[in-house]
């Protein structure tokens, strides 16, 4: 075997071993929720599953919005922009058109780590680029394998999953915002903890 054949089997192998180190989603830890007005009609509950172990600074952040300890976070906010068959995004509590928000440590924080992969029900950090994570989110409603290693997936929808479909099919306008409202009426911590192993 020449040295160029055996340069390749250890990028297949390299190759092979990254793609099995990557997985969809963690141990849940934690548990948030939303709870989610669409036009006129009645809330209805999201509760999403955080990956502390993994990911404690991303899931800090988003569990301190959720609560609104610092003032401003996600309780009034929208989502603001929604993609039947991908994804509907929300987090920008300061402008509501996907140009604003922030996070508790400043305007913007680092990609953490890229430990998961996206998959249908995940919830992952929206960002301008490397390096520029800061309030917004999205849920995926499909596979999006062309977003993993550049959004930190940070948890999963556990329950409330319909309640994600419906606002997947809400009419939308220009740059995907939806023509109805749907609105983040409330949001905060479970108090919930895993069982011990």
């Amino acid at each position: 075997m020449n040295f160029r054949a055996l340069l390749l089997l250890g990028v297949v192998a390299l190759s092979t071993v990254e793609a099995a180190a990557k997985k969809p989603g963690g141990k849940v830890t934690s548990k948030v929720f939303f709870d989610i007005k669409i036009g006129d009609s009645e809330p209805e509950r999201v509760v999403i599953g955080l990956f502390e172990k993994e990911l404690p600074k991303t899931t800090k952040n988003f569990i301190e919005l959720a609560t609104g300890e610092h003032g401003f976070g996600y309780k009034g906010s929208t989502m603001h922009r929604i993609i039947p068959n991908f994804m509907i995004q929300g987090g920008d509590f300061t402008n509501g058109d996907g140009t604003g928000g922030k996070s508790i440590y400043g305007a913007k924080f680092e990609d953490e780590a890229f430990p998961f992969t996206h998959f249908p029900g995940c919830l992952s950090m929206a960002n301008a680029g490397e390096d520029t994570n800061g309030s917004q989110f999205f849920i995926t409603t499909a596979p999006t394998p062309h977003l993993d290693g550049k959004h930190v997936v940070f948890g999963k929808i556990i329950k409330g999953m319909d309640v994600v479909r419906k606002m997947e099919k809400v009419k939308t306008g220009p740059s995907d915002k939806p023509v109805d409202p749907v609105k983040v009426v409330d949001s905060g911590k479970l108090d919930w903890k895993p069982k011990a192993e």
